[in-house]
């Protein structure tokens, strides 16, 4: 039997490729990538053939606590963190933008965590109130939809897990 092959020219599975795109949907879901990047990078996971060309896919996203990164980005979201990150989502139904943007500059130096989610809700609202001013109005309506996406941002918050808005303009980094 002949031993030379090496283990990432193995052929891989279909529950590998799987795992692979999993991890892509996280990258994805955290800010990691964009929607077209994510697009490709799922096609070249299902496509892959052997190890090696997994690992090309994910190379660049290993997870960020492998890195000697600052304590604000390791560290796990405490409970007041989860919950001044969900009240930053709830508080911009009344508000607009104002008050997730006030969390963010107050709070945001002390958690990454909240920073990150009171960034989604003023890029929400932002788009929003763009939206409503090219449209003269019309574009209100879509504040219906927001308080319903606002609500489950904050349950997505209030449980450690992070959250982003489809179809938003991120103008705050």
């Amino acid at each position: 039997m002949d031993s030379g092959y090496a283990a990432g020219a193995l052929r891989v599975s279909d529950a590998e490729r799987d795992e692979v795109v999993g991890r892509l949907q996280e990258a994805y879901a955290e800010g990691r990538l964009d929607h077209d990047e994510f697009d490709m990078r799922a096609h070249l996971a299902m496509t892959s053939k052997t190890r090696d060309d997994l690992a090309a896919v994910t190379r660049d996203l290993a997870p960020v606590r492998g890195h000697a990164g600052s304590a604000l980005e390791l560290a796990e979201p405490t409970g007041e963190d989860r919950m001044l990150a969900a009240a930053a989502h709830a508080v911009a139904v009344p508000t607009l933008f104002v008050g997730p943007l006030v969390l963010m500059l107050v709070s945001g130096k002390r958690s990454e965590y909240i920073r990150r989610q009171a960034r989604e809700a003023v890029n929400l609202q932002v788009t929003l109130l763009l939206i409503t001013i090219v449209t003269f109005g019309v574009g209100g309506a879509l504040y219906a939809v927001t308080w319903i996406l606002s609500f489950v941002a904050a349950v997505f918050a209030l449980s450690g897990r992070g959250f982003r808005y489809p179809w938003i303009l991120r103008l705050v980094k």
